[in-house]
């Protein structure tokens, strides 16, 4: 008889996973850093983002990962609850070293049996892995069930960001001097994803911002295709307002999703990309 298996999830503070459903759903999320030049705060803890956003004009934080010793708290707690095993996600490796951090943490539990799932995507992207994780051992999953989970949401993701400013990727090395400099003079608006890499990329361009956000759902909707089953998502940075227009938009044009989520981003992703940032999204159900 095999022994009996108690699975949690863990995930961190930029995937963005709705503060209800991880209630909900009881996952364990450890918190990247907001660094500030007299203070830092944990992503969500310590600082809410409408925070951070309100403070831009003032100063723009650096971010940074969560502190191993918060990681470590969290295996501990996971432990200390007679869990034995734990599916853990994270934004792309490629992004943070937020996925190596945990992984390394991880080894120091050997009563755990613990597997890092590198989602290749950030914000409610990578989040959305989570959320399947956690599901399926909500619904009696075993491990190996629920780690395909998580991989099958990373796979069946897609979200494209639509940025209100070239200055951050610019800034961040993300795009270069000739497009940051033409972009701005005609408003040309990028609208960007992660690659098969984990990084995130140019994937369109648009004139202006609501032609942007406009080429961002025709871009989620053509994910979709003729898929049966699928959820969508809309997040922000400061921008609500266009953000729940957009998430209405969303709803009609892909009026058959079995959930819509709503969040706003953690301030750790847009310290990159700029205030304003909209973010929108589908996974695809297998």
């Amino acid at each position: 008889m095999e022994p009996v298996q108690k699975i949690a999830v863990l995930t961190d503070s930029c995937s963005d996973v709705p503060v209800a459903l991880v209630e909900e759903l009881g996952i364990h999320v450890v918190a990247l850093h907001i660094n500030y030049k007299d203070a830092t705060y944990r992503d969500r803890v310590d600082i809410q983002p409408e925070e951070v956003y309100a403070r831009f004009s003032e100063e723009i934080p650096r971010t940074s990962t969560p502190a191993p010793a918060d990681v470590a708290a969290a295996f501990d707690a996971i432990a200390a609850e007679g869990c034995t095993h734990v599916v853990a996600t994270a934004i792309s490796s490629n992004l943070s070293a937020t996925h190596d951090l945990i992984k390394s943490v991880a080894t120091g539990y050997g009563n755990l049996t613990v597997e890092v799932v590198d989602t290749k995507n950030i914000g409610l992207g990578a989040g959305l892995s989570a959320l399947a994780a956690a599901r399926a051992v909500r619904d009696g999953a075993s491990f190996e069930q629920a780690v395909e989970a998580a991989y099958a949401a990373s796979r069946n993701v897609r979200a494209f960001f639509c940025v209100d400013t070239l200055d951050y990727l610019y800034k961040g090395g993300r795009i270069g001097k000739a497009m940051y400099q033409i972009g701005s003079a005609l408003d040309v608006r990028p609208v960007i994803a992660c690659n098969e890499e984990g990084v995130y990329a140019p994937v369109a361009k648009a004139h202006g911002r609501k032609a942007s956000l406009k080429k961002a759902l025709a871009l989620t909707k053509k994910h979709v295709g003729d898929a049966r089953r699928y959820r969508i998502a809309v997040v922000h940075g400061g921008a609500e307002e266009e953000a729940r227009a957009l998430l209405e938009a969303l709803k009609d044009a892909l009026p058959d999703a079995e959930e819509a989520l709503f969040e706003q981003i953690s301030p750790a992703l847009v310290v990159h990309t700029g205030p304003g940032l909209i973010g929108i999204g589908a996974e695809v159900i297998e």
